[in-house]
């Protein structure tokens, strides 16, 4: 088996939100949102969705600042006031196991060299079966209906 490791978002980076003012909010097109439905606002520090009656930033994110042409940002949501969750190798964050993901593997150069789509509850062979490919240095996950960035996952 070839070992990984999933990495959250580091919740540090988004500790400045719970200081803005909803006008500052606004004027950095950022929403502050009551979740309202379970499951559905998959927070990207936790790597757990996030419980109806909690609050959540949804914001624009450079989750792939590389100089490369595969560079890119997008919404992420990220729950107030939760530290950044740590995973076990190998280990599967459940929010995953209901999800239809798109895994996009890049090598040292940042380029993408692989992509495909998969159910959630086949992700721990699916990783596996990716990185047999001694090219691949990490993964992105995105959920693939809307695109967004879920997390890395590292080889180790």
């Amino acid at each position: 088996m070839n070992n990984f490791k999933f990495e959250a978002l580091n919740h540090l980076d988004f500790e400045y939100l719970n200081d803005l003012s909803e006008t500052e909010l606004a004027e950095n097109q950022i929403k502050k949102m009551k979740v309202d439905q379970f499951p559905g606002f998959p927070c990207r520090t936790t790597l757990e969705d996030a419980k109806i009656g909690e609050m959540v930033f949804l914001l624009n994110y450079d989750f792939h600042n590389v100089n490369s042409p595969y560079r890119a940002n997008g919404p992420v949501f990220v729950r107030a006031n939760q530290p950044t969750k740590t995973y076990e190798n190998n280990e599967i964050p459940v929010m995953f196991n209901h999800r239809l993901l798109s895994l996009r593997g890049y090598n040292k150069e940042a380029m993408m060299i692989f992509s495909d789509v998969s159910e959630g509850k086949f992700l721990k062979e699916k990783l596996s079966q990716i990185l047999e490919n001694p090219k691949i240095e990490y993964i992105h996950l995105h959920n693939a209906k809307p695109g967004c960035f879920n997390c890395t996952v590292k080889r180790i």
